[in-house]
């Protein structure tokens, strides 16, 4: 005797099984997109030339022009940290939260790099 099941039933299960796979494959499909910080980070450097970046990418560490930064403006949508080093790491550092800005004193070493808290 085979004991089959109502229609009702296996087109509940067939949906069950399309919404997971659908499912695994919308995350698996967005964990590789790359976050952004949305906005804009301009910075000045010594020789007052402004340095915008649009959009920066909130993985990794950030360098600024060779020269360093006198004064940083964040006006993305995701906190930054500023570092006199070139690689994100050292002491001397300030935090810059969104739509906010730093701007050096004249006896300060220059920002040289940034990453995002995120």
């Amino acid at each position: 005797m085979s004991v089959t099941a109502p229609p009702s039933v296996l087109r509940r299960r067939t949906g069950i099984a399309a919404g997971a796979a659908l499912l695994a494959l919308v995350a698996t499909g967005c964990s590789g997109l790359g976050r952004t910080a949305v906005g804009p980070v301009s910075y000045t450097t010594g020789r007052d030339e402004v340095v915008t970046v649009h959009s920066p990418s909130v993985k990794g560490c950030h360098t600024m022009e060779p020269a360093g930064a006198e004064k940083v403006e964040n006006r993305t949508l995701v906190d930054m940290i500023l570092y006199t080093t070139r690689d994100c790491s050292g002491r001397g550092t300030a935090y810059v939260a969104t739509t906010f800005s730093d701007t050096n004193a004249q006896s300060a070493l220059p920002w040289r790099s940034y990453r995002f808290v995120h």
